[in-house]
């Protein structure tokens, strides 16, 4: 059974329950408080959440993002919620830096692999599809609308920006008018400095204040992609793709929209000034965003130059659900620090997980009842998500001997529905046991089961590099190294 298909059927089980009417709770960046989740309908919650730039592969701290969305979408599912899910797919208008001036970084790598934007869009995209699949997202059920479909959804909105006074031409674009915007940068509390900012350059002529945006760019000669406007030839700002596209799918006013915290400050004030001076009401009730996830101190990103795929990932070995797990294991509005080590962790705790996920089922018969901890879950998980919580509730359940298995197997069910993890039916792991594995390799898993032991983590981050060369996985189980043999 697919993770969608066994999702529905635990909400359809659970309807008539006290785990439908556990009330959910969300912290919203807007009002900065956690709040109680009221839909706007009845039963049904709309979800936006920013997408990639297809211009390269996706880091990891992209892929938090997912999974933060993932878990607000689950969360949602099993209280009962219709999810309706929109995952934008930027292929234009973004630039270098994120703001109005610089390459865009569709051009960018174009230029890269001498490819056109098109063909690096259609690579980058079925990447970011595979690897987030690989995170138990159920694509099927999303939709991954792209900003090239939607270039007259995007002018329609600028012209209506345009003929309400929000918005003036210059030589190189039109612009929107913070000025005329009274609530702008109310997200994250940038709006002081935002006014502040303006008023010491009102009188320069030109762009009106430093926080006015392009909503759409004339275009260079040398512009790989570009389209007929009102305003001559160009292209979209990266900010307006956001808002025509979410009210095209969602409609004018949404439930939840999603983000990484470096959002916050331009790109979702933009979006909501130019959404809100179109419609006249509230673009977004919940907004939510994650912590970045970092590397030595700082976080990961392209321009950085410390990017980790989950391609690199799944190279050495480990499961993709490892980086779920890695992520669950700290809130969502927490700074996260990456390392291969830390990693190792996850992986060797989500197989123990596993293991005993798949004792319990063989033991209760996948038989399920409530129970204290399972009430204790559903009310910690739907408090702000609470990941790390809920699966410490998960662990000292499974190992307590105060709980029948039928009732570990419900809380199992639960956790399952919500964390994403495959816990109902766990991969296999293929491991093999060491005595039938070749001498050489012996003497290698010895060797980094050494350097472990003294703490020299490079050389043992060595070895398994020439383990995996050997076409061996090693992780560090409880009782010792547990090898398991690579495709790779």
């Amino acid at each position: 059974m697919s993770s969608l298909s066994w999702l529905t059927s635990f909400t359809s089980r659970t309807k008539k329950s006290h785990e439908r009417t556990t009330p959910i709770f969300f912290t919203n960046t807007l009002s900065g408080r956690k709040e109680l989740f009221i839909p706007q309908r009845p039963g049904q919650a709309l979800l936006y959440s920013c997408g990639p730039t297809v211009y390269g592969e996706q880091h990891l701290g992209n892929m938090r993002a997912m999974v933060f969305s993932d878990t607000i979408a689950r969360v949602l599912l099993a209280g009962g919620y219709r999810v309706r899910r929109v995952i934008n797919i930027t292929d234009v208008g973004h630039l270098v830096g994120d703001g109005d001036e610089g390459d865009d970084k569709m051009a960018v790598g174009a230029k890269r692999e001498r490819l056109s934007p098109e063909e690096i869009a259609d690579r980058y995209t079925t990447i970011f599809l595979s690897d987030i699949q690989n995170l138990n997202l159920p694509t099927e059920e999303i939709l991954f609308p792209h900003a090239t479909d939607y270039i007259k959804e995007q002018i329609a909105l600028a012209k209506t920006l345009e003929e309400k006074g929000f918005a003036y031409q210059l030589v190189d674009g039109l612009y929107f008018d913070t000025g005329k915007f009274p609530g702008y940068g109310k997200l994250g509390g940038v709006a002081e400095s935002q006014q502040e900012a303006g008023a010491r350059i009102a009188v320069v002529i030109g762009k009106h204040a430093p926080a006015d945006f392009v909503l759409w760019r004339s275009a260079k000669p040398e512009d790989l992609q570009q389209w007929d406007s009102p305003w001559g030839r160009g292209n979209p700002g990266w900010h307006i793709e956001c808002s025509a596209m979410s009210r095209a799918l969602l409609g004018q006013e949404i439930d939840i929209h999603t983000g990484g915290e470096d959002h916050i400050a331009v790109h979702h004030n933009n979006e909501i000034a130019q959404s809100e001076a179109a419609s006249g009401r509230t673009f977004v009730r919940y907004w939510m965003h994650n912590a970045f996830l970092n590397m030595a101190g700082e976080k990961i990103s392209k321009s950085l130059g410390n990017v980790v795929c989950l391609s690199d990932v799944m190279k050495k070995g480990y499961h993709p659900l490892t980086v779920r797990y890695f992520f669950l294991q700290a809130h969502y509005r927490t700074p996260l620090s990456f390392s291969w080590d830390a990693l190792a962790a996850a992986s060797s705790a989500l197989d123990r997980l596993w293991k005993l996920c798949v004792e319990i089922a063989l033991e209760s018969k996948r038989v399920s009842r409530p129970s204290e901890a399972l009430d204790q879950f559903l009310v910690t998980i739907r408090d702000d998500l609470a990941t790390p919580q809920a699966l410490g509730i998960l662990w000292e359940t499974l190992k307590s001997e105060d709980y029948t298995e039928e009732q570990k197997w419900g809380l199992i069910e639960a956790a399952d529905a919500h964390l994403g993890l495959s816990l109902i039916s766990p991969p296999s792991r293929g491991s093999v046991d060491l005595r039938d594995v070749p001498s050489d390799v012996q003497e290698l898993v010895a060797r980094r089961s050494a350097a472990r032991a003294s703490h020299d983590f490079a050389s043992a981050d060595h070895l398994r590099a020439e383990l995996e060369k050997a076409g061996y996985r090693v992780e560090d189980g409880p009782g010792g190294p547990v090898l398991s043999q690579t495709t790779h």
